[in-house]
């Protein structure tokens, strides 16, 4: 893989503290890139600022954001654009889960994942966008999920991905609106991956895991993106666990009806 010319630059990554994030953060950092963290939850987020620090020894910075409320992304924005005055990478990772029957789901915990998973992506992108819009330059890449690919949605996951493949929808216009301000816009649609994301998921079982990829596998997606050359802008990116067959998919579908 050629090394993406990135040393220097600055990124803001969510989700950033543990699993997807926190394999994407490491790996930024490996290249040099310095980095805004956030994530909900302080302990944790504090512990990864201190070790990207000292194994890298990039600035990077943890600022404490539910991605899901307006008031915390424009704080993690204006801290950002305080400290690091501009912003070339945007990485949108954090997301929750949901796995219900449709006619059980709270309707409350359908808010929330529309929040997050949903607004939290498009008003991130909204506040960050505008000063890359002025330079002129920036690449947004965002973990969108590899349920976008199947048709008709999982069972007992439509809320869930109805949202991701209308967020990948988005995606798909921003590219065609930013091309003309040169900024770039990546989706990555990865299989079932090993993180918190999955951890609570039923039908996961323990034998199941050894199926499951790696964050690693999708922070090497971000790195593929971040390589491209100026001209070339991979839209979407879809990696799916090699060992997972439609016939038998690690989140088994008769197991995720109603019982």
């Amino acid at each position: 893989m050629t090394q993406p010319a990135i040393k220097g630059k600055n990124a803001i990554i969510t989700g950033a503290s543990r699993g997807i994030g926190k394999s994407i953060a490491l790996r930024l950092a490996q290249h040099g890139v310095n980095l805004v963290l956030a994530a909900r939850t302080q302990g944790p987020l504090d512990a990864t600022v201190k070790e990207i620090k000292e194994k890298y020894g990039v600035d990077a910075i943890g600022i404490p954001t539910d991605v899901g409320k307006l008031e915390d992304l424009k704080n993690l924005v204006n801290k950002a654009a305080t400290h690091f005055k501009k912003i070339d990478i945007l990485v949108n990772v954090a997301g929750v889960s949901s796995q219900h029957p449709f006619h059980q789901q709270p309707i409350e915990e359908m808010e929330m994942l529309a929040n997050v998973n949903y607004l939290g992506y498009v008003r991130l992108i909204r506040l960050v966008i505008p000063q890359m819009v002025e330079r002129k330059e920036g690449h947004i890449i965002n973990v969108v999920s590899g349920s976008t690919l199947v048709d008709p949605i999982p069972r007992g996951f439509l809320t869930y991905s109805s949202l991701k493949m209308g967020l990948r929808a988005f995606l798909k216009g921003l590219f065609w609106e930013m091309r003309e301000h040169n900024i770039k816009v990546t989706s990555l649609l990865p299989g079932v991956v090993a993180s918190d994301l999955t951890d609570h998921l039923k039908d996961v079982a323990v034998e199941q895991r050894d199926r499951l990829m790696s964050p690693e596998a999708v922070a090497d997606m971000v790195i593929f993106a971040l390589s491209c050359p100026a001209n070339s802008n991979p839209l979407e990116l879809a990696v799916i666990n090699q060992l997972t067959t439609w016939t038998k998919p690690i989140i088994d579908y008769k197991q995720t009806q109603a019982k």
